[in-house]
């Protein structure tokens, strides 16, 4: 078992506050937790290289990549084995990422569980990896060369985690100059260019299909919540939580003329007279700075230097579409103190929907954005040198499974909720999540 073996050393674990007995008892939840994906393999040796890589991205090592993990897990002649297996190793990553899904429904799967859409880029240096461009990093704030992918989460009072992901192709790797890498990259011949929304579509018509994975809502940030025709295409079922830019238009009153004051700026579609009173719309964050707002605070979580406070509002608007009044939405702010940052969110939730329901969806909603950040500093999530579709998507794979069960291992333990490690930034059970704090919260500001 390659926990037990020889030249391990117990410190590639996260900085977990644990007894000898403890590393006894990883060590055997482990080796169990990794026989769960064995049939995805078809050879021992293949066995025994996915549980050298879960382990390395679980390490302390300072570069998650193959090199590292090989030279300090194993041996240094087996860097190219460990390479080729993740590479172009013949496996089945398919039934992997089945398993891995299964066993994700078995530890977090709950009726009150809702399911989390973003996007994730990798700055890249060169240009020969699969869908690297100069297109906009979330990462870095800017335009840059980097890669672009897609993933959907699962939130739940019982842990956070991500189910899928999509590796996007920018429209340029589609035309005739880019065939030679499209080849290297061993793209499938049957791929076609989709945008980031309609991969995210995708993702979640697939996880709510399987009926693994319960859920009610669905949060996305502003890439796909601005987005109409992806709203539009949401399963009937599920209600969103979408956040939008701050610059979004709505109006607080439908305006009955349906038609906005010209602006100025482009063609003018046809001539509309407004009456001097009739309502324009307004930026959502001029409505945040109005003082008649009620805010209310609510905790997100609970982080290593105490509990990460938020102040949140919500609001009935009508919706901009096409320049026109829409449809009438909540509008939902959340406010954080400690960045001085306001995020909005619409939703089609009805009317009469309890503010504490769309409390607890949006605190379920805070993991995702930490995840990204942690995963890349704590998994390895960006440290992988691969250049090919097959082995951007099975290292993707591997973090996911890696995240399972660094989770696991939290639940087995029973850890206090206050030390900060790998596996707590990944096991939501802080009491935020239920329904009895939303409704302590509530009582606290009334």
């Amino acid at each position: 078992m390659i926990l037990r073996h020889p030249g391990w050393n117990p410190s590639v674990l996260p900085p977990l506050d644990l007894k000898e007995q403890d590393i006894d008892k990883i060590a055997g939840e482990f080796e169990g937790f990794h026989q769960l994906f064995q049939d995805a393999f078809y050879r021992v040796e293949q066995t025994g290289l996915s549980q050298c890589y879960l382990q390395g991205l679980m390490s302390p090592l300072k570069r998650k990549s193959m090199e590292p993990i090989a030279i300090n897990l194993m041996d240094t002649h087996r860097v190219r084995s460990l390479q080729h297996f993740v590479t172009s190793g013949k496996w089945d990553l398919d039934l992997l990422a089945q398993r891995h899904k299964e066993q994700t429904a078995k530890t977090v799967a709950d009726p009150q569980g809702i399911f989390n859409v973003d996007g994730s880029d990798f700055p890249k240096k060169g240009k020969e990896s699969v869908g690297v461009s100069r297109q906009y990093c979330g990462r870095l704030g800017k335009i840059e060369n980097c890669q672009a992918g897609v993933f959907l989460g699962y939130s739940s009072p019982k842990g956070y985690v991500l189910l899928d992901r999509r590796l996007f192709l920018p429209e340029l790797w589609f035309s005739d100059e880019y065939q030679q890498r499209w080849k290297k990259c061993k793209i499938p011949d049957e791929t076609g260019f989709k945008t980031k929304p309609e991969l995210a579509a995708e993702m979640i018509e697939d996880a709510h299909s399987s009926g693994l994975f319960p859920a009610s809502w669905i949060t996305c940030d502003s890439a796909f919540g601005n987005n109409p025709e992806f709203l539009d295409t949401l399963p009937d079922d599920l209600f969103y939580l979408a956040e939008v830019p701050s610059n979004t238009h709505v109006w607080l009153t439908r305006p009955q003329t349906g038609v906005p004051s010209y602006s100025g700026k482009g063609r003018r579609p046809f001539k509309v007279h407004l009456k001097k009173e009739e309502p324009k719309s307004v930026h959502v964050s001029k409505i945040a700075k109005d003082p008649c707002l009620d805010w209310k605070t609510v905790i997100l979580d609970e982080g290593a230097k105490g509990p990460i406070i938020a102040k949140i509002a919500r609001l009935r608007v009508i919706e901009s579409r096409d320049a026109l009044p829409g449809e009438q939405r909540w509008l939902f702010l959340r406010y954080c103190p400690e960045s001085k940052e306001t995020k909005y969110f619409l939703s089609n939730a009805p009317e009469d929907i309890a503010f504490e329901k769309m409390t607890r969806v949006c605190i379920l909603r805070w993991p995702i954005e930490q995840c990204f950040k942690e995963g890349k500093s704590e998994i390895g999530m960006g440290h992988y040198e691969h250049r090919s579709w097959p082995a951007w998507h099975r290292h993707m794979t591997f973090v996911f499974i890696a995240q399972l069960f660094l989770l696991r291992l939290r639940h087995t333990l029973k850890k206090s909720p206050c030390i900060n490690t790998t596996a707590d930034l990944y096991a939501y059970e802080s009491c935020a999540a239920d329904e009895t704090f939303c409704q302590r919260t509530s009582d606290t500001n009334n």
